[in-house]
């Protein structure tokens, strides 16, 4: 009995240790975001006015939500336009980030200097160095303009992909600046994959495209759901996003108020949790695949170890 109580009490002041350290985290979740979050439902749901005595919500219920529907079509738009950049924007980032990370694991180098040079830009494009960029042009490509690119683009592509195209291209060099974190996510992935594996598949004939196809990316699963993560969340809470600008803008406007604002932001987070749930569709389940126990030959074998000697 007398151990059985040490053991009690042993487990009570680990517990009430384990709660000690997540005291603070407690405390700033609930003030920082459980409290925010609860109250931006509630303006959602009421038209909120500022007035010299303070602050006035009259309950409409829905209605905010049907007049962003009906009433707004600047939000519509601008939303419509994001999910479209979005879905040619994300192919975009993963793709130039996984190669870039595959030629930074070769034995190159300087691996160090070029990780660096990848991931600089996230550090020194960001607030006012940004906006600079953005109003002087340096995030664009003169040379597409100038040959006539948008032109020839614009008369391929349907009249609602031909803007969002256009903003692709005129931003490229800044979307690429994106592939930052990417690049080192997936370089960290890259580097977990067992060598073994590239023996065994080279010990079986496979070339290296069907290496990539059969190691790389299947192990890289994992690691290519997180930077779609990273990168659906980075881009839809970017400073230049228009989604964002109209929904401070009108937070601050007489006539639109919290309460506007508040229903757009749900409607927006919505639809990033939709964009983040297909990206999970996509990449977050594994195949499940049979196991088939295959025994080497004596000539196999023999294959094998000569070819490690000729590698040595």
């Amino acid at each position: 009995m007398k151990k059985r109580k040490k053991i009690l009490k042993l487990s009570a002041r680990h517990s009430l240790v384990g709660w000690i350290f997540m005291l603070p985290w407690t405390i700033g979740f609930v003030i920082f975001f459980a409290y925010p979050l609860i109250q931006s439902v509630v303006f959602s749901l009421n038209k909120v006015v500022i007035t010299a005595q303070g602050r006035k919500m009259n309950y409409v219920g829905s209605g905010n939500f049907a007049d962003i529907f009906t009433k707004d079509a600047a939000f519509v738009e601008r939303l419509s336009n994001f999910l479209v950049e979005l879905i040619l924007e994300l192919p975009l980032i993963i793709v130039f980030s996984l190669v870039i990370a595959i030629l930074l694991n070769q034995k190159v180098k300087c691996k160090g200097l070029f990780r660096t040079l990848f991931f600089l830009p996230i550090i020194v494009v960001s607030g006012p160095v940004l906006n600079m960029l953005l109003n002087t042009g340096s995030t664009t490509i003169p040379l597409i303009e100038q040959y006539g690119v948008y032109d020839a683009i614009s008369g391929f592509l349907p009249s609602y992909l031909q803007q969002p195209v256009q903003t692709l291209f005129s931003e490229l060099l800044l979307i690429l600046w994106y592939s930052g974190v990417p690049t080192l996510i997936f370089f960290a992935g890259l580097q977990k994959i067992d060598a073994s594996l590239y023996e065994a598949a080279y010990m079986d004939g496979a070339s290296s495209w069907v290496s990539f196809w059969k190691i790389v990316l299947p192990s890289m699963r994992g690691m290519i759901l997180i930077g779609c993560i990273y990168v659906t969340v980075f881009l839809a809470t970017s400073e230049i996003n228009d989604v964002i600008i109209l929904i401070r803008d009108y937070m601050l406007n007489v006539n639109k108020g919290f309460g506007i604002s508040a229903a757009m932001s749900w409607i927006y987070s919505l639809c990033i949790l939709a964009a983040i749930g297909l990206c999970y569709l996509l990449f977050g389940h594994e195949r499940k695949t049979k196991v088939k126990h295959s025994y080497m030959t004596k000539s196999e074998i023999r294959r094998y170890q000569n070819a490690k000697k000729k590698k040595s």
